[in-house]
């Protein structure tokens, strides 16, 4: 069973190559345009996961882990890790499609968020992680402490996002001509690039798919980042087999599926980043993997799959990590365009015309 988390991991690299779909992106463009397309778009992949999360706890279907929210632990460490996917040219889930699309920029702040998280939760500053998230509050679920059904949250999520959809401007996507003998339906998968909206949509809907799928394997969760990359590092280093979960083939499903879809629509290349570049792809990484082991999640994990859950840790972890990703944008964006220097690696949007 747990080989459904290798083909969940695969499909969702897929999808996320095609809509290009990068937290830091969404969060980066409020902060950079005042766009909040993306962020909206986010927001949907949210709504969606939490409607069908919601109708599959009420069901019996699926068991769900919540934790208790370390208020400055996850606070501090969402500001940090916003800033490293600033410096990394992208979120976990980004680095590691992007890495399946050839970047081997985002190889290296792969491995460096990879080895760090790691260290974090296994190694040398374990007891460092371990202290900062040992001052716990007893508040897991907002609708639980406010003694309220999660649906009343629900609708009012669906609501804002439904308003936020409404307010953005129509935008046209840019499209390619199908190319001799390619059917019509690997055209729309592969020949254009996918809407924010169509791609928010898919990868909430298989957020939700992955409760039923983890469960099944024993694992009371559902999609991460961290703790998967940091369990790979900890398998290659003890050869503890009983690490590589349903988690770990999760995320390693991530690239391969990334790889398919950019050779498929011809966007895979090799490329090598410059010196700076680099030493950005490091301090970005290592930041990423410090930054959600404190934290207790990525964006995924937490700004994701928590908040759809209505966890005070993930929705505390949201809004530092936008703020976070505001600071690296401020000083490692907007200082480096002032300055007529090369400007950070950000990851770009295929559908950006408005």
């Amino acid at each position: 069973m747990i080989l459904s988390g290798l083909a969940l991991g695969i499909v969702l690299g897929f999808v996320l190559q095609r809509g290009r779909f990068c937290v830091t992106g969404a969060f980066r463009d409020v902060w950079l345009s005042r766009s909040t397309r993306w962020l909206t778009a986010f927001g949907l992949a949210i709504a969606v996961q939490a409607v069908l999360v919601q109708f599959l706890l009420g069901a019996g279907l699926i068991e769900v882990s919540v934790p208790q929210i370390a208020w400055l632990a996850v606070a501090g460490g969402s500001l940090l890790f916003g800033v490293g996917i600033v410096l990394a040219g992208g979120c976990a889930t980004g680095t590691y499609y992007r890495s399946g699309e050839g970047l081997i920029g985002s190889w290296i702040a792969l491995i460096f968020y990879a080895l760090l998280a790691s260290v974090m939760k296994y190694g040398a500053l374990q007891s460092f992680n371990d202290a900062a998230r040992a001052d716990r509050s007893e508040l897991t679920t907002i609708h639980a402490s406010l003694g309220i059904s999660p649906w009343i949250l629900v609708g009012l999520l669906a609501a804002v996002v439904a308003w936020a959809i409404t307010r953005q401007r129509s935008q046209r996507v840019a499209t390619l001509p199908a190319k001799p003998g390619r059917s019509a339906l690997v055209h729309r998968l592969v020949g254009k690039p996918w809407s924010p909206y169509a791609t928010a949509i898919t990868v909430g809907v298989l957020a939700a798919i992955a409760y039923p799928l983890s469960n099944a394997t024993g694992r009371a969760a559902g999609m991460g980042i961290t703790t998967p990359s940091a369990n790979i590092v900890q398998f290659l280093t003890t050869g503890d087999a009983a690490l590589v979960d349903w988690g770990v083939l999760f995320v390693l499903g991530l690239i391969p599926g990334s790889f398919i879809a950019a050779k498929l629509s011809g966007e895979f290349k090799l490329r090598v980043p410059d010196a700076s570049t680099t030493v950005r792809a490091i301090g970005g990484g290592s930041a990423m993997g410090i930054g959600a082991a404190l934290a207790g999640g990525c964006t995924i994990g937490n700004s994701l799959v928590q908040t759809a859950l209505f966890s005070y840790q993930g929705w505390v972890a949201f809004v530092f990590t936008l703020l976070g990703v505001g600071i690296g944008a401020r000083y490692f964006i907007q200082t480096h365009r002032r300055a007529g220097a090369a400007p950070v690696a950000v990851p770009q949007r295929v559908s950006a015309s408005r």
